[in-house]
């Protein structure tokens, strides 16, 4: 399991090679699973909390910056950011 300090230190592109990675072996163990070889099924958890960590440090980050770039979500908040 990482640790947010660790990821902390991390650069950008390393950050995100580290989520590339991981949704890779997150990939594989979905086919472990399907196939019936996966053995720590824990791992699948252990990932998912990674990457959700390693995506809160690029968005603070991208905060940080100023590179706020807000989307509308849904068909209400589109119309609204028309208007």
């Amino acid at each position: 399991m990482t640790k947010i300090i660790d990821i902390r230190g991390l650069s950008a592109d390393q950050v995100s090679d580290e989520v590339l990675k991981l949704k890779r072996e997150q990939f594989n163990l979905r086919f472990q699973r399907a196939t019936g070889q996966l053995e720590n099924t824990n791992r699948f958890r252990e990932i998912r909390r990674d990457i959700a960590r390693l995506n809160t440090v690029a968005r603070e980050r991208a905060l940080e910056e100023g590179a706020t770039e807000t989307k509308p979500r849904g068909k209400r908040a589109a119309a609204k950011a028309k208007a």
